[in-house]
């Protein structure tokens, strides 16, 4: 199985996020920047975590966004799930995409794939996002946040 990018891109951005004291905005720019990737993409990211709760957004000259809940209530399984969407990974369509398959009733392949599916989000809802920001001196530096609070890594001072 592979993520997509818009996946991979909500991941960091609440990575990001999780290092900063907590409720402290930080602007789509700015990740993008730091990461060096598409803000126009991460926008589209952004508004799928705002929708689902995850990310809180402000708007206006001060605003930017910021973990809408604890980084412990964020199962990586459940951000996955939004982000790729409930797609399974076998089309059951043939080449031309316009016709199901005539297994798809009863196909043994599809049954294969929809276990490794639930066994693959099995594993990313044993993680959080806590979980991901247990080292946040380490993973601040890597982002060249100059300056480290207890609760993370934060951004003050870029």
């Amino acid at each position: 199985m592979r993520l997509t990018r818009h996946t991979d891109h909500a991941f960091r951005a609440l990575i990001y996020m999780g290092l900063l004291d907590r409720g402290e905005l930080v602007t789509i720019g700015r990740i993008a920047e730091d990461y060096a990737i598409s803000r126009n993409h991460l926008m589209k990211v952004m508004q799928k975590l705002v929708q689902n709760g995850f990310v809180a957004s402000t708007r206006g000259k001060h605003g930017g966004v910021c973990l809408g809940v604890s980084p412990g209530d964020i199962r990586l399984g459940d951000v996955a799930r939004v982000t790729e969407g409930q797609d399974q990974v076998n089309a059951c369509l043939d080449s031309n995409g316009d016709r199901e398959c005539p297994l798809q009733p009863d196909c043994p392949l599809h049954h294969a794939m929809g276990e490794a599916m639930d066994a693959f989000y099995a594993v990313l809802d044993r993680y959080t996002l806590a979980d991901m920001l247990a080292d946040p001196e380490r993973l601040g530096a890597l982002l060249g946040f100059e300056s480290t609070t207890a609760s993370g890594a934060g951004a003050s001072g870029r």
